[in-house]
């Protein structure tokens, strides 16, 4: 009997390793192609992959793109953009970026994004330091 309780619980948390798993998978796609979107400057294609609350604060993409050229330099051009560890809770995930901007300069940024009732993710914030720099 226990080894059968045992099991069970093994299953539960595999199951529960690949759910989270295929969430930050999801997450990372959302974040690359908004990053990708902005080598191509399309600030459409950009714009699509912020929540609804950001879409409140800029509302349109425009005016979206300018706020991320002049406050987001690093993410808005790069040479390097890799990610590093994640978290979940519930709907929401946080994934930290490494990032190497156009000086070569090292920045760390943490994006968050919600699940919609779709089930798609969409960004939330970003939230951008040097490397080496607590928050």
């Amino acid at each position: 009997m226990r080894i059968a309780a045992l099991l069970v619980a093994l299953l539960v948390a595999c199951h529960h390793v690949s759910a989270f798993a295929g969430d930050v998978a999801a997450a990372q796609s959302v974040i690359r192609a908004h990053e990708q979107a902005f080598v191509r400057d399309d600030a459409a294609a950009a714009y699509s992959h912020a929540a609804p609350a950001i879409k409140e604060i800029f509302p349109a993409p425009d005016i979206f793109m300018s706020m991320v050229q002049n406050g987001y330099a690093p993410v808005y051009r790069h040479k390097s953009f890799e990610f590093g560890d994640s978290k979940s809770d519930g709907t929401w995930i946080a994934q930290r970026v490494h990032i190497i901007d156009a000086n070569g300069e090292a920045w760390e940024a943490l994006y968050t994004l919600e699940q919609q009732a779709d089930g798609s993710y969409k960004i939330t914030g970003c939230s951008l330091l040097k490397a080496g720099q607590s928050a």
